[in-house]
């Protein structure tokens, strides 16, 4: 990517910048509708699926995916595992117990320990000033949310609150496992790895929830599966790639500042959720954390003093 794509951003840019981030946010709404009804790992296979098939519809075996997939399937099947089936499976488990904001702002955490995680096993990434600084003011927003049920049980058990952030820190070594596909189309890394981790999956889903004994969930959990794999998963990656490509990987990734408040409006105006003081004072911190992770605000106080 040029210099002038990674740091500015047209009216288009920004529009489908929101859209995604509304677009993410909602699949904690969709997530916490269907897991009411549907296992968690039946739900991650579905929704790992029926994205999957919906990538290679799009896909219609451009990019040489067939032979792609044929020649480094042991590598996506790895990425899958941490950055699709693992994660989503423990946010899942986390919903259960816990509303769509709420999951969406402990989540929120990925891009710290993605920092942290390519610090440790990376040359190319080393901390600087900045991140050391956002991911202190993010970790401290996130103990702001656990830290009470460590202490005094709350109304979301703490086992169910660290779970999202366990997914966020799957996700940070995803991140850096995935710079191994450097050069290869993104729509390829998208429908590979959904596809491995789909067929993982399976297996796990008949072994585990046995789906043929389950009771057919209402309309509204079914709207809500559909959305969750093709509109939060499938569209969003499309959607993904678009905004990189007109702006940059570091304005695609001001995302992660738009999923929570998107979760959070969408679990009020639906699902009668509300979050108490601490809650938003957690979200806050994180949010803080990662506008100074992102270091051009940060860079520019400093140049300004």
């Amino acid at each position: 990517m040029g210099g002038r794509q990674e740091t500015g951003m047209g009216a288009l840019a920004w529009g489908l910048l929101l859209l995604l981030g509304l677009i993410w946010g909602g699949s904690f709404f969709f997530a916490r509708v269907a897991v009411q009804y549907v296992p968690p790992i039946t739900l991650v296979f579905l929704r790992l699926s029926l994205a999957a098939v919906a990538l290679h519809v799009y896909i219609r075996g451009r990019f040489d995916i067939v032979g792609t997939l044929r020649l480094r399937w042991r590598e996506f099947l790895v990425l899958g595992l941490i950055n699709n089936a693992l994660p989503h499976a423990l946010i899942f488990f986390g919903q259960k117990q816990m509303g769509a904001g709420l999951a969406a702002i402990l989540n929120a955490t990925t891009p710290m320990w993605t920092v942290l995680i390519t610090n440790h096993f990376t040359d190319d990434e080393k901390l600087s000033s900045a991140k050391i600084a956002g991911c202190l003011v993010g970790l401290a927003g996130t103990a702001v949310l656990i830290g009470p049920s460590a202490i005094t049980p709350g109304e979301v058990p703490l086992w169910a609150l660290l779970l999202p952030v366990l997914a966020a820190v799957s996700y940070g070594f995803a991140a850096t496992y995935a710079k191994r596909f450097k050069g290869t189309p993104a729509p390829v890394i998208a429908a590979g790895q959904l596809t491995a981790s789909s067929l993982v999956m399976l297996p796990v889903s008949l072994l585990v929830d046995r789906p043929w004994t389950l009771p057919m969930p209402p309309l509204g959990p079914i709207l809500a599966i559909l959305g969750l794999a093709l509109l939060s998963t499938a569209f969003a990656y499309i959607l993904f790639f678009r905004i990189m490509a007109l702006a940059g990987a570091t304005n695609a990734s001001l995302v992660t500042l738009l999923v929570p408040p998107s979760a959070i409006l969408l679990g009020f105006l639906f699902l009668g959720e509300r979050l108490g003081p601490l809650q938003l004072s957690g979200m806050l911190l994180i949010g803080a954390g990662l506008v100074i992770l992102d270091g051009r605000l940060y860079h520019r106080l400093l140049s300004t003093t």
